[in-house]
C-alpha cells in the first residue's frame, strides 16, 4: 500500500479508540512526508534536532512537530520556538533547560517524561524512583515554562511479546500511580505513549494513547547520512 493508503488505514484504527498517531518520519524525504500530509496526518516525529529543524522551515506550517530521540540539552534552543512536544525528557537538568528555552520564545513547552522500562542498556529514560524523585523537588516546581503532559516508555526490542506486555503494563500502571499522586487536579497530564511499528497493538491493549509509527506508515528506513544531532 501507498503512504497515503497506510495514513487512512492506521487513521480508522487509532481514531475510533482515542489514540493519537505520530508518524515518525526520520531519515524521510520531503516528498514522502508531504503524501502522508496530504492523506490528513498532521503530526510527525523526529529523532535528530538538525534534520527536524530543516524539514520545520521547509514544510507546511500547520504541522506539529515531535521530537521523539534522544534530546541533548545544548541543542533544546533550535527546536524551542515551534516544537509541540517533546517524548524524550531524561534529566532535570534537561528540563531546566527546556524550560529556560522556552522561557525565552515566551511558550510553555509540552514534554513527556521518558521512562527506563526495556531491559537494554542502550535505551534512555529515568527510573521509577527517579521520576518521583524529580517531581517532589523543589528545582521542579519552580519550572514555569513546561508542561508535563505524561510518559513515554520504550520497550525492549525483542520477540518475546509477554515482556512487551509486561513492560508495558508496568509503565500503564505507573503512569496511573503519578497521575493519581503528582497531577490528580490536572487535566493536561493525560499522554502515555507507548509502542512503535513493531508494538504498537500490544502497546494500545495495556492502554497507550499516542503510538509513534515509522516503517508501518513509510516502509523500511533508507539510512541517509546527517550530521550528528
Amino acid at each position: 500500500m501507498s503512504i497515503a493508503d497506510n495514513i487512512r488505514s492506521l487513521k480508522n484504527e487509532t481514531e475510533t479508540i482515542h489514540v493519537t498517531l505520530v508518524a515518525v518520519s526520520k531519515t524521510k524525504s520531503n516528498d514522502d512526508i508531504l503524501e502522508a500530509y496530504n492523506a490528513g496526518q498532521r503530526l510527525f516525529g523526529e529523532n535528530m534536532v538538525q534534520e527536524l529543524v530543516e524539514k520545520y522551515e521547509s514544510l507546511p506550517k500547520d504541522i506539529s512537530w515531535h521530537l521523539v530521540g534522544h534530546l541533548q540539552s545544548n541543542k533544546v534552543k533550535y527546536i524551542a520556538p515551534f516544537i509541540s512536544l517533546i517524548h524524550s525528557v531524561d534529566s532535570l537538568k534537561l528540563l531546566q533547560e527546556i524550560n529556560k528555552q522556552a522561557e525565552k520564545n515566551n511558550r510553555v513547552i509540552d514534554c513527556l517524561l521518558q521512562v527506563y522500562i526495556a531491559d537494554e542498556e542502550t535505551k534512555f529514560g529515568l527510573g521509577f524512583d527517579e521520576i518521583i524523585e524529580l517531581l517532589r523537588s523543589d528545582e521542579f516546581t519552580s519550572l514555569k515554562y513546561i508542561s508535563i503532559r505524561g510518559l513515554m516508555g520504550i520497550a525492549t526490542n525483542t520477540d518475546n511479546e509477554k515482556q512487551i506486555k509486561e513492560e508495558f503494563y508496568e509503565l500503564r500502571t505507573f503512569f496511573d500511580g503519578i497521575k493519581q499522586s503528582y497531577f490528580r487536579k490536572q487535566s493536561s497530564f493525560d499522554t502515555l505513549s507507548m509502542g512503535m511499528s513493531s508494538d504498537y497493538k500490544i502497546a494500545i491493549e495495556q492502554g497507550s494513547n499516542m503510538v509513534r509509527l515509522g516503517s508501518t506508515i513509510f516502509g523500511q528506513r533508507v539510512i541517509k547520512h546527517w550530521k550528528n544531532n
